[in-house]
């Protein structure tokens, strides 16, 4: 349940495909079929920085980060996972977990910026979406 003034900033709902509810975050699968990559998004109106949060939702938003971590590499086995909220274009509070592998296009540099976003087809969305969707509620 959303935090009482909690909006989705609408840039993250146009690129993210809600997974799942946890505590304080929804996560989203960042829809983009090059990489395997969620989006955690804290329910707390007006915040930028994960500084600004209350001490118990900062422990929160990192337990929950780890969880979505581990739930991504269950199920995508990736060489790294890269961890970042960056909030430069938008700037509500966002954590990215990216999982990245040696072979993906934008390696080894950063995943922002490198090239267009490619959406997931329906056929590969839907079973990802299954497995990452089973992997969080564990």
């Amino acid at each position: 349940m959303p935090e009482t003034g909690f909006v989705l900033d609408p840039r993250l709902d146009e690129v993210g495909i809600a997974l799942h509810d946890l505590p304080l975050s929804t996560i989203f699968l960042f829809d983009d079929a090059r990489f395997p990559w969620l989006m955690l998004v804290p329910r707390r109106a007006g915040i930028t920085e994960i500084l600004d949060l209350a001490e118990a939702d900062r422990r929160q938003l990192f337990d929950e980060t780890l969880r979505a971590a581990a739930a991504l590499r269950a199920v995508s086995a990736p060489d790294k996972l890269n961890i970042g909220a960056l909030g430069n274009i938008v700037r509500q509070l966002h954590v990215h977990v990216v999982g990245r592998f040696q072979s993906d296009p934008a390696w080894p540099g950063p995943v922002w910026g490198h090239g267009e976003r490619r959406p997931y087809p329906p056929h590969m969305a839907g079973p990802l979406i299954d497995r990452l969707s089973e992997a969080l509620a564990r």
